[in-house]
């Protein structure tokens, strides 16, 4: 079964995206920080992380700088769930640090599972 940590400040959007998750057959790993993620994310090594920007004490960039610098983390694809939806924003995610995937809330669930199932496949033509 296919893995995906959540990791956003916000409980309520967190549990609403876990729901859409597991409606949807994936196994669902949650983090309410970016530190909480990172300390998880070795012993859960989920196959996609759905990873939000602004968080208190650390952001989603220094988390995706931080799963990419661990080798054990590192092909791990991430994608950004973001309020940030300025353009600049998307471009920066997409062009300098790399994600695999920039989604602006609100999104809807189609979307979501769409893009996630579409990340899930270049990964997967990557990987063999």
């Amino acid at each position: 079964m296919t893995k995906i940590m959540v990791v956003d400040d916000e409980p309520d959007l967190v549990e609403v995206v876990k729901l859409i998750l597991e409606s949807d057959g994936y196994q669902v790993v949650t983090a309410l920080s970016g530190q909480e993620a990172l300390d998880k994310m070795e012993k859960e090594m989920p196959d996609l992380v759905l990873l939000d920007i602004i968080m208190p004490k650390m952001d989603g960039w220094e988390v995706h700088s931080r799963i990419k610098s661990n080798p054990k983390t590192h092909d791990i694809p991430v994608i950004m769930l973001t309020a940030k939806d300025q353009r600049i924003d998307k471009l920066i995610g997409l062009h300098v640090v790399r994600v695999d995937d920039y989604i602006t809330k609100p999104f809807g669930r189609a979307e979501l599972l769409e893009r996630i199932k579409r990340v899930l496949q270049e990964r997967h033509k990557v990987a063999h």
